[in-house]
């Protein structure tokens, strides 16, 4: 398997139940976790609604711009899962019904008791050229094509797609994180944060207030570098100017 030093990924959430609210997306959350372990980052996460155009051009936008690019939702029986026939027209290719899918769904509601009526036989419409991703909890398969990985938005199916689909992923080098509680309001270490970050372009410091009550608040601060020297020298450094200014961390 080939490695370099980075890999990106964005993350292209389809739904309008997403947007409206009445669903809370987990998805993107968990791939985002799952991509850094194996040192891909995750570049931008989209959420966009059922519809054709926008999810064409972001398609399009996405894929080129990444190693690779991740879809959950809009791949289920409905009139409104639109996103496979959207793949096939964003890369230029016929939405066909896929022998091995039409199998495997069959086999599937056979199994179950139930009829594979002409609406659920639409899950087997897959982009001509695409590789089926396996869905071993409801059958209907995801499918990757080049770059793209295109996965249900059940967040449980979504994670079996996931980890069916790592095979396919090349590995950077992974990213090394260390994370200091620090019991001060932002504003007072803004400066020496801004000046260990801009010290070293192998670094990237990032700063996360929190405020859980009157007596516990503070910052949580992420430092993360490929290169697990640089990454203890900064927080030696970091925590050197805690304690020389009377800040108590953790």
């Amino acid at each position: 398997m080939i490695k370099k030093e980075k890999y990106s990924a964005a993350i292209l959430v389809i739904g309008d139940e997403i947007l409206s609210g009445r669903t809370q997306d987990t998805n993107s959350n968990y791939i985002a976790k799952e991509l850094e372990m194996m040192g891909i980052t995750t570049s931008e996460i989209r959420v966009i609604p059922d519809k054709k155009n926008i999810i064409i051009n972001s398609v399009n936008e996405l894929r080129n711009k990444n190693n690779y690019l991740f879809t959950t939702g809009g791949i289920g029986p409905t009139h409104d899962d639109i996103t496979a026939d959207s793949v096939a027209e964003a890369f230029g290719v016929d939405l066909e019904v896929n022998s091995e899918a039409y199998d495997i769904l069959k086999k599937y509601y056979k199994s179950i008791g139930s009829e594979f009526n002409e609406v659920r036989q639409r899950m087997a419409r897959i982009p001509k050229g695409a590789t089926l991703i396996e869905n071993p909890i409801s059958a209907a398969p995801g499918f990757k094509i080049n770059n793209v990985f295109v996965f249900a938005g059940i967040p449980k199916i979504m994670k079996s797609m996931l980890d069916n689909s790592l095979g396919f992923l090349n590995k950077g080098n992974l990213i090394h994180t260390i994370t200091v509680k620090v019991d001060a309001v932002e504003g007072d270490i803004a400066p020496v944060l801004k000046s260990l970050n801009d010290e070293n372009e192998n670094i990237k410091i990032g700063s996360y207030p929190f405020f859980n009550s009157e007596k516990d608040f503070g910052v949580n601060v992420v430092i993360k570098s490929l290169d697990k020297e640089f990454l203890t020298l900064t927080e030696e450094k970091f925590k050197i100017y805690l304690s020389k200014n009377s800040f108590n961390y953790n």
